[in-house]
């Protein structure tokens, strides 16, 4: 791939040859990354993973590791924020004051990346002229955090890198950075990629990025020609186009006219059904906080059944607003051990999200593997393989058969069969 001036966007990112879907285009370390304040202390500072037992940074008392290996191999990126975070203690910084902290520490070392091979650091652009004045105030509260943050480390300006204007960096970080998820699409860092920050957006694009770990796979989704730009939706498409324009705006100054956008494409479902019902619906999904407790999540549960008694038959499965209820309540179910019910949702979010990400999108295979687990807790073999089978022909493309929510996959499918036979009985 090479980048190049993209018409109207500045530059971007095209082919030099054909590519099929599932090809994986790019793989890319990140320049600086780190886990976000919600998963701290659940998964590695290292390698991002899920673990019961995670050993705990002597000194700070907060990074957490799988193993000796992977706290070593962090060592560089934490040697010097862990008098920063020890020193602030108790308090912790946004992710976005840690994550700049790394990056100043890592220029510091002037230690290059391979992420910089089509763009460097210093290329990312900040759109800082473009910013709203309530942006602005953001950033500069941002700028003011990572002074206190790192003033064991670094007292005054001429301890920065040279050329370094803080501000400026937190506006690079808040349009170029990437929420680094994990196999099931969940965030779980937050990491700047900058050869990666050269592809542009479209509601309806030809890759998809995923992540093993911290490292970033670009895939594509679709056949792509030579020459042809390459693109990734930057945010879920699954909204209004007000709200997707609002957002991208917001965060990343631009206006998107793409054709989905132009075209209005799907609004009429999105907002299908009364809209008095789907906007008392959008008011509860927008007071979510996520339950840290049992009774929490309790009162969670009663509040989404509630609102599904009054919208009644008023609203249709496909719209945005019960969509996204239907997908809170089978969480708070699945929290709170209501498998039953929980499929019960996941089964109805089903043909939404093959009519949303009609195309090869992680989020319909993630959610598929999530409704194939229900169905085998219940018993239900022949359906939750069947489901697996969707799932992985969706996978495959935007995944890859070697990454480890495949594997995972594949495993589970394995579980599916043997029950399938147990089931069966001996035959006679």
């Amino acid at each position: 791939m090479e980048k190049f001036a993209s018409p109207g966007k500045g530059n971007g990112l095209r082919l030099t040859k054909h590519a099929k879907p599932g090809e994986l285009l790019y793989r890319a370390e990140p320049f600086a990354y780190t886990v976000t304040k919600k998963r701290l202390g659940g998964v590695c500072e290292r390698c991002l993973r899920r673990k019961d037992r995670l050993l705990r940074c002597s000194q700070c008392k907060v990074a957490r590791y799988c193993d000796i290996q992977c706290q070593k191999v962090a060592w560089q990126d934490h040697k010097r924020e862990c008098k920063c975070i020890k020193n602030i203690d108790p308090n912790f910084p946004p992710d976005s004051v840690r994550l700049v902290g790394r990056i100043i520490f890592k220029l510091l070392r002037q230690s290059t990346c391979p992420s910089e091979e089509l763009y460097s650091f210093s290329d990312l652009q900040s759109n800082f002229e473009k910013l709203s004045e309530e942006m602005k105030e953001g950033l500069g509260y941002l700028t003011r955090a990572l002074q206190l943050y790192l003033k064991v480390e670094i007292q005054d300006v001429s301890q920065l890198p040279p050329a370094l204007d803080v501000f400026q960096t937190f506006a690079k970080v808040t349009c170029n950075c990437f929420s680094i998820s994990n196999g099931e699409v969940q965030d779980v860092g937050v990491g700047l990629y900058p050869s990666m920050s050269l592809l542009n957006n479209n509601c309806d694009p030809n890759c998809v990025i995923v992540f093993q770990g911290p490292q970033l796979h670009l895939r594509s989704i679709r056949e792509i020609q030579i020459g042809e730009e390459l693109t990734i939706s930057y945010i879920d498409t699954m909204m209004s186009s007000a709200e997707r324009q609002q957002q991208l705006k917001r965060q990343y100054c631009f206006e998107c006219d793409c054709l989905m956008c132009r075209t209005h494409s799907k609004e009429a479902f999105m907002l299908a059904g009364d809209e008095q019902a789907w906007k008392e619906v959008k008011e509860v999904i927008n007071k979510v906080t996520t339950p840290k407790s049992q009774e929490e999540w309790k009162e969670a549960l009663v509040k989404y059944r509630t609102s599904f008694k009054k919208t009644g038959t008023l609203l249709p499965d496909t719209n945005i607003y019960q969509l996204k209820l239907l997908d809170l309540a089978m969480d708070a179910c699945i929290n709170l051990g209501l498998l039953e019910e929980a499929l019960l949702y996941g089964n109805r979010t089903l043909e939404p999200y093959r009519f949303y990400y009609s195309s090869f999108h992680p989020l319909r295979a993630v959610q598929m593997m999530r409704v194939a687990k229900l169905q085998y807790s219940q018993d239900m073999f022949p359906q939750a393989l069947e489901t697996l089978k969707q799932a992985y022909d969706i996978m495959k493309v935007t995944h890859g058969a070697e990454h480890s929510l495949v594997q995972d996959l594949m495993m589970l499918k394995e579980d599916c069969e043997a029950g399938i036979t147990v089931k069966s009985g001996p035959q006679t």
